[in-house]
């Protein structure tokens, strides 16, 4: 035996270890000398076979890389020395990392249940190759999705923790295995009994209204949402002003969900609706004994029981002018005393006020504390009135319809577009809650064999809003030529865009308030339909 074919027999285990497969010494012919494995054990089945990729160095001199004979997947290496050829390739490792990965594939259920959600495994490109639920089940839907954050796991070889493609709300962690593959899972089911316990302890508070409640896709409620959205996060007092019945309220709750208080309680107290008498009982709560008929035990105010949460003082601007100043008091000290007691209770509450009058000029004749304005008035939001958001009657008439079918066992399915027109043209000085109303109102007179809201099921008042022969007297005029022309433009660019108005907007060149604005004002309105 030569010194160097000694010396290379002598390499092999190292190298079989380190490289994590077989080693092999051949001649130049690439016919196998010895092969070793990982554990130094010659492996007597291969001896005397040609390895392809040994006898590719063997007879053009260069290192040769390359697909490994063994298995499918593995890499090989040859580099010719002389008369012989070391070689060696990863089949073992590879062989081990597959394993792994089919024994994380069959632990997927157990880690999905252990960890209460979705268990997955991804490749080296983040998609996912295999997809367990928390029921034990394959979750097809996502197989095959790409994740950024296990792109990122496997990329930095580190754990990286992000929310859950699946699970809303839920956060995921990927865990890098090797190079390959790693997997991952999320805690959807711990974030579903969370929600659904912060559902059932809203069951018991006052607040059950979200943005998404807020009907309406208009310019001026889109961007009041938005702002309103964004406010949520903070802890600030807000004053929310606006008309009677623009639906103040509604946006006070949806506040409150959106905020880190909303697992907490909300308390709304009408300041226009109690008593004078009563109001400040009713704010800081008592102690027994402090006037007569007052409970044992006392009871605690709004303020207390909002601790932590929200306190919603509506209609803040009817509040007595005394009390302001006990309230005044409250939000610079955060804290409260209740009626007939010495000892002062800390309070962590956020105020959202809201008011249907000018309180600059309530300040102005004395009526309202100019220091409590301002310790409200952090943030101010206004509510557009009905008349501003014209275009989202058809949406709040289809919601109303579809509401009062279920409560008065009615059948309507729409409303006629002549009708829709003349909703969009009164200026409903009691915004929503007059609309509202007045649906009931026709949903009320429609016959049993009647299906659609009609011109005469309208209100008188309704019918009155319009000059009678309005459009008539326009024959003729230049304006009304005008008129013709934009109602045949804007119906011939719905027509396009299959109805879609933002798309209608773009090819007219206008906004799609304007295009709003210029279809009422035209009658170019689609019929409202409730299915």
């Amino acid at each position: 035996m030569s010194e160097l074919l000694e010396c290379l027999l002598q390499a092999l285990l190292p190298i079989a270890r380190i490289t994590g497969g077989y080693a092999t010494v051949t001649d130049k012919a690439g016919v196998r000398i010895r092969t070793v494995d990982s554990q130094g054990q010659e492996v007597e089945t291969l001896k005397g076979k040609i390895f392809n990729l040994a006898k590719e160095a063997g007879s053009t001199g260069m290192v040769s890389v390359g697909p490994s004979q063994i298995t499918e997947g593995a890499e090989a290496w040859s580099l010719p020395l002389g008369e012989y050829v070391l070689a060696a390739s990863n089949f073992e490792r590879l062989k081990c990392e597959q394993e792994l990965e089919e024994s994380l594939k069959l632990a997927l259920p157990f880690i999905a249940r252990v960890a209460g959600g979705e268990a997955v495994l991804f490749n080296e490109e983040g998609r996912r190759v295999a997809s367990v639920g928390i029921d034990g089940q394959t979750n097809s839907n996502y197989i095959g999705k790409v994740s950024v954050a296990a792109q990122q796991a496997i990329q930095s070889q580190r754990p990286v923790i992000g929310d859950s493609m699946s699970g809303m709300g839920a956060v995921a962690v990927r865990i890098p295995i090797t190079r390959k593959f790693g997997f991952g899972f999320n805690n959807e089911q711990g974030v579903r009994k969370q929600q659904k316990l912060m559902e059932e302890v809203k069951k018991f508070q006052y607040a059950r209204y979200n943005f998404s409640d807020i009907i309406g896709s208009s310019e001026a409620i889109e961007k009041m949402k938005s702002r309103a959205a964004f406010v949520a996060k903070g802890i600030s007092s807000i004053i929310i002003s606006g008309e009677t019945g623009t639906g103040k309220e509604l946006f006070a709750q949806s506040i409150h969900n959106a905020s880190e208080r909303r697992s907490n309680p909300f308390i709304a107290i009408n300041c226009g609706a109690l008593p004078e008498s009563l109001i400040e009982s009713c704010f800081f709560g008592y102690e027994e004994g402090a006037f007569t008929g007052a409970k044992k035990r006392g009871s605690s105010g709004a303020f207390e029981q909002a601790n932590g949460g929200t306190i919603f003082l509506d209609e803040i601007s009817e509040m007595d002018f005394n009390l302001q100043s006990k309230l005044l008091r409250v939000l610079q000290e955060r804290e409260v005393t209740r009626i007939g007691g010495g000892k002062p209770f800390r309070v962590d509450v956020r105020v959202i006020a809201s008011t249907n009058r000018d309180l600059v000029e309530m300040i102005n004749n004395g009526s309202f504390r100019n220091d409590l304005y301002y310790r409200l008035n952090v943030v101010e939001l206004k509510v557009p009135s009905l008349r501003e958001r014209s275009e989202d009657i058809p949406a709040l008439v289809k919601i109303f319809i579809s509401e009062f079918n279920n409560l008065l066992g009615k059948f309507v399915t729409g409303i006629s577009e002549q009708a829709v027109y003349h909703l969009c043209r009164y200026q409903w000085p009691g915004n929503i809650r007059e609309l509202k109303n007045c649906i009931e109102y026709m949903m009320n007179i429609v016959s049993v064999n009647e299906s659609t809201i009609e011109m005469n099921h309208l209100p008188h008042y309704i019918h009155g809003s319009l000059p009678e022969g309005k459009q008539q007297q326009q024959i003729g005029t230049l304006a009304g030529a005008v008129a013709v022309v934009e109602r045949e433009s804007i119906i011939g660019a719905l027509k396009y865009t299959g109805g879609a108005k933002r798309e209608a907007a773009k090819l007219l060149g206008v906004s799609t308030t304007t295009l709003w604005r210029k279809m009422v004002e035209l009658g170019i309105v689609t019929n409202v339909s409730i299915q």
